[in-house]
């Protein structure tokens, strides 16, 4: 379709006496060289160029058959005039630079962090959007609240006090776009307040490790065990605020004790820390029963963090805090400051899903179908590989896999991508405690055969491990004892 004098986004230069048709020319053919109008861009009829630009037709006439004579477009009477010159652009030095190839896609990547994103209810989701569009004023289609449409906060409230056990109103309720943009301005909010040293799980996500760090906090560690977070080793922290994932510790999968709870609140107390609770994976719960939230036991000490991320999809972006009541104007504030608000429309479709019930629909379907997945894993693991030693299976979406003495972590990660098979080191989640190896492994997008070709494959790389130690253990034995005789 031809363009228009607007869409050229052309200016005729002062230049003088020059007369207006060789203004005219030199301005396409400066904006063919810069790659404004590339190869087989239909140039606007000489009658609209005319009229939009306020000059004779002629002038135009005679522009495009300067152009047409030089070689830079194509002109015929009675047809369209293309740009045919294709010449080099000059871009800036840095863009000529190629990009890292990709990286190529393993096989089979068990690697945890994603759902499966083949379950995202889309039927639900498009009936829901097209409620909200046909029933939504038209004045809510402008800028709502920063800090979240009030109807899926209200939806948040009633749904996370049913579920969770929160306590919390809609007005307590600050909707983010995921887990991490929400931890980020918690953090924020610590700095500003003088507080840097944050208490940290050892393991823990090294993503949120990594950002937690660039942000300008100080990390100090703290060890997890099969009760969860040793809360006496944080008191010897002296950290002011701890991040922490009760419900379903990653990667371990412990959840906090009873005990631990009670006592971790009453440092809270004490010491006037602050607890950001990470929901992580709380929904997705097979062998134990309910279990609520941290920050419905004291709510003036926890900020509790969350997303949909898992239940439905991460390209969504929607997640939310309850935070503390002394802590929510500033909350409000800062989210204003970074982003203005997320997707309205995605947080109405959402308020549609909690309210009409779809959302626990989804969610039960889900259960089950994650529940299958992990059993065919496990029942795997227990043909191929019956020592090694799961942890965290319980619940969540992973599982992590405690090697046998004498394998060595790296080496057998590094053997399993050989054949195909990507998973996670448990070494590139320790911070200062040292623990045994292991790997981090998730079912969510495993179908029962992948995870029999997975487990066979993991079984493969432990193999080639066994027999690469052994015969390194060989030489060592050979060479000592070449040693002692030549001694």
């Amino acid at each position: 379709m031809p363009l228009n004098a607007a869409e050229l986004l052309l200016v005729l230069a002062d230049q003088g006496r020059l007369p207006l048709r060789l203004r005219l020319a030199n301005a396409l053919r400066d904006a063919i060289r810069r790659g404004q109008l590339p190869a087989g861009t239909t140039l606007p009829s000489t009658r609209i160029l005319a009229n939009d630009l306020g000059l004779s037709r002629g002038v135009v006439v005679d522009a495009y058959a300067q152009l047409a004579a030089e070689g830079f477009v194509r002109s015929r009477p009675g047809a369209e005039t293309t740009v045919v010159y294709a010449g080099t652009v000059a871009l800036p030095e840095q863009w000529h630079k190629r990009s890292p190839a990709p990286r190529p896609v393993p096989e089979l990547d068990l690697r945890p962090g994603w759902p499966d994103l083949s379950a995202f209810p889309r039927a639900a989701w498009v009936t829901a959007t097209r409620e909200v569009l046909t029933e939504l004023p038209d004045a809510q289609l402008g800028y709502c609240e920063p800090w979240g449409a009030w109807e899926l906060r209200r939806a948040l409230a009633d749904y996370l006090s049913r579920v969770r056990g929160a306590m919390t109103a809609p007005d307590g309720v600050v909707v983010v776009s995921g887990v991490t943009q929400g931890l980020t301005l918690l953090c924020r909010l610590l700095l500003l307040s003088g507080t840097s040293r944050l208490a940290v799980e050892d393991p823990s996500n090294a993503v949120q490790r990594e950002l937690l760090s660039r942000l300008g906090m100080d990390l100090v560690d703290v060890t997890v065990d099969g009760g969860g977070l040793d809360v006496d080793a944080l008191t010897a922290t002296r950290a002011r605020a701890v991040l922490c994932t009760p419900a379903h510790q990653y990667p371990t999968g412990a959840v906090l004790s009873p005990e631990r709870r009670e006592r971790l609140l009453r440092w809270a107390s004490e010491s006037g820390g602050l607890i950001i609770e990470d929901d992580y994976d709380a929904e997705f719960r097979y062998e134990r029963g309910p279990l609520g939230c941290l920050q419905g036991m004291d709510p003036a000490r926890v900020a509790l963090v969350g997303s949909v991320s898992k239940t439905l999809a991460p390209a969504l972006r929607l997640g939310w805090v309850l935070t503390p009541p002394y802590l929510l104007a500033a909350l409000r504030g800062i989210k204003r400051d970074d982003d203005f608000g997320s997707n309205a429309i995605a947080q109405h479709v959402l308020a549609r899903l909690l309210e009409s019930g779809r959302y626990d629909r989804h969610l039960r379907g889900l259960r089950r179908r994650y529940r299958e997945r992990r059993d065919a894993f496990l029942r795997a693991m227990e043909r191929r590989l019956p020592d090694w030693t799961v942890m965290g299976n319980a619940g969540g979406l992973h599982l992590t896999l405690a090697l046998p003495p004498g394998v060595s972590e790296g080496r057998l990660v590094a053997a399993a991508a050989a054949r195909g098979l990507s998973v996670l080191g448990l070494e590139t989640m320790q911070g200062s405690t040292v623990s045994g190896p292991g790997i981090v492994v998730s079912y969510a997008r495993a179908t029962p055969d992948m995870s029999e070709e997975a487990v066979t494959r993991l079984f493969q790389a432990t193999q080639f491990v066994d027999q690469v130690t052994s015969e390194m253990e060989a030489r060592v034995t050979s060479a000592a004892i070449l040693w002692q005789n030549l001694g």
